[in-house]
């Protein structure tokens, strides 16, 4: 039992999740961690706050729908899918705060739809197919199921890291 003294366990610290294949187990650890950092970044954070760019760097904003559209695209092509028109004009538009500007909370419910369809994904991946060939891109460049699917949950933990190191810059001003 954990005491209050003592920090929250980590995702992977906490177990199986129940219906993952365990050779997929460490992508969906890291997607959920990725998750609940991104919501500790946020929180108490202002809008202008959540799409500040200090320095000139990205805002925390941009971190956070960056994180899931790359989910996003990155699982289609570990399904052996080409991107839509959608997805491609969404590349366009994650640097763009909105009119009027996303908080957290719709930042945050857009992030978790598409983490449900990623975890969905994976739960359904056979292991058998990890190491089939993918493409990425209209230049199909050489990947496999397990690539993918590695490649996009060590980016959505590097853009979770990013929105926090942005959040606690701005949290100081």
């Amino acid at each position: 039992m954990m005491t209050p003294e003592q920090p929250k366990l980590e995702v992977w610290q906490r177990g199986p999740i129940e219906g993952v294949p365990p050779l997929l187990m460490p992508v969906a650890h890291a997607l959920l961690q990725a998750r609940e950092d991104v919501d500790r970044a946020l929180a108490g954070l202002t809008i202008e706050q959540i799409w500040a760019r200090p320095g000139g760097a990205a805002s925390a904003g941009f971190h956070v729908r960056h994180l899931g559209g790359a989910l996003d695209r990155l699982f289609t092509y570990a399904r052996g899918e080409m991107l839509t028109e959608t997805q491609r004009r969404r590349i366009r538009a994650e640097g763009v705060p909105g009119s009027p500007p996303d908080g957290a909370r719709e930042l945050l419910a857009d992030l978790d739809a598409m983490l449900e369809r990623a975890l969905g994904q994976v739960r359904t991946t056979s292991e058998s197919t990890l190491l089939e060939r993918r493409g990425i891109g209209r230049q199909q460049l050489p990947s496999t199921v397990i690539g993918l699917l590695f490649h996009a949950a060590e980016h959505a933990v590097r853009h979770a890291a990013q929105a926090i190191t942005t959040a606690r810059i701005l949290a100081r001003r």
